[in-house]
């Protein structure tokens, strides 16, 4: 773990914190060895990189009506209660993003132009599997899906060594709303959605959180559907004065390290006594947590950073652009005024990010590795896309002939021009 002043981090240290974005070209090769075999064979491919990945043989690839609701069978009543609850608050907050269907703002007197909403026809959800089931990013992905108005949703997710999915997993897609769900993981899912096989429909999106290899292949197929954005391992930067709780600080550092080996956890706070405690806490939280191993190689990467102001705090936290971004200061809206960059927020000691992950509605699918500078999390946008409208009557189109026609003219489209002088001639 580095533990530091801000001021004094070499330019080593910092390339190391801020230069996190997965190697996506050491596994290109292999990404496009599985693309290429799906695209050609099919099926045959997709159950043979299962055998080779999942250790599973199956059969049918789509999860039938039965096998869900059988799922449903398995599932504790009070489990289904809480995934209800995390499921409408997560459709809650989307509702209130989504946009006019239609609008129109009169330009000047006869000229109207406006904008028309329109989802997309299919979107393609991708849940990991692996080192755990995801539940909650089946709600995450597919619910803002369908709020958005998309028709068909389709669901990828690995199978188990025995050829079945995780029954939570299917338990919260069949609430979320999915229409399909495949027993497919890593590329050769991405593949199926992107290329389409005897028994998946390909779709016009993915979207969804993977490993290097499902980025990787994200990437790479993007001439047949879109995606959402980059994402790689989870990560994590806490913005803390004197007045955080180190307990709570180190607890939340280390709900982002048991993701994964390569998690990243920092914090940046202006507090010597906090950053000293929160070390110690965590050493001590790393021993006992039940998913140790994974905890203690990913505070390998962690740092804890100790800035003179929240100035160098914030200018250190819109540099590194983290994926979730907790504040937990005296002045939580003045510090979030400044942010530029994060995935999601988490204001103030009693909103950790377990609460984003699960049920306060927001989505936790966000883009990582910096990449917050040029992406927003998943939203209802990725699921819509806009046509613009103009609408004009001869009033209009004579108010706007001049600028027109000398414009076009300027580039050389003489039909340009002519389209509107054709349509002033005639009566």
């Amino acid at each position: 773990m580095l533990y530091k002043k801000i001021k004094d981090l070499t330019n080593g240290e910092l390339d190391n914190l801020m230069e996190r974005a997965s190697d996506l070209m050491a596994v290109r090769d292999a990404v496009e060895t599985i693309l290429e075999d799906v695209k050609k064979e099919g099926d045959s491919a997709l159950r043979h990189y299962t055998e080779k990945f999942d250790k599973a043989r199956i059969g049918a690839i789509e999860v039938t009506e039965d096998e869900i609701n059988e799922a449903m069978t398995k599932i504790d009543p009070s489990l289904l209660k809480h995934l209800d609850k995390a499921a409408s608050n997560i459709r809650k907050f989307h509702e209130a993003q989504l946009p006019r269907d239609k609008w129109f703002v009169e330009i000047s007197p006869g000229v109207k132009a406006g904008q028309k909403t329109v989802p997309l026809r299919s979107v393609g959800a991708y849940v990991p599997g692996g080192r755990a089931s995801y539940p909650s990013t089946a709600l995450m992905t597919i619910i803002p899906a369908k709020v958005a108005g998309v028709k068909d949703v389709a669901m990828c997710t690995p199978p188990g060594p025995d050829g079945k999915v995780n029954p939570l997993t299917l338990a919260a897609a069949k609430v979320a709303g999915a229409d399909r769900i495949y027993r497919l993981g890593g590329v050769q899912a991405v593949a199926a959605l992107a290329y389409g096989t005897e028994s998946v429909k390909p779709v016009d999106k993915i979207v969804g959180p993977g490993n290097v290899f499902v980025t990787a292949a994200k990437m790479l197929i993007r001439t047949h559907a879109e995606i959402d954005f980059p994402a790689g391992p989870s990560e994590i930067l806490i913005i803390a004065d004197e007045t955080a709780d180190p307990d709570f600080i180190a607890s939340d550092m280390l709900a982002q390290a048991e993701h994964d080996p390569n998690a990243i956890c920092v914090l940046a706070t202006t507090s010597e006594e906090i950053a000293a405690n929160t070390q110690q806490r965590l050493g001590e939280l790393a021993d006992t947590t039940p998913r140790s191993e994974i905890v203690k190689e990913a505070l390998q990467n962690a740092a804890i950073l100790i800035g003179d102001s929240l100035d160098e705090c914030i200018g250190l936290s819109n540099r590194f652009g983290p994926e979730h971004l907790e504040i937990v200061t005296a002045d939580d809206e003045t510090v979030l005024d400044r942010i530029d960059s994060a995935g999601s927020i988490f204001m103030g000691k009693y909103a950790p990010v377990s609460t984003g992950d699960y049920a306060s509605g927001t989505n936790h699918v966000l883009p990582t590795a910096g990449y917050t500078r040029l992406y927003s999390g998943l939203n209802i946008n990725h699921f819509l896309k806009y046509s613009t409208i103009q609408q004009l009557d001869r009033k209009g189109l004579q108010s706007l002939s001049d600028t027109i026609i000398t414009l076009a003219e300027e580039e050389g489209l003489y039909a340009h021009a002519d389209a509107v002088r054709l349509r002033l001639k005639k009566n």
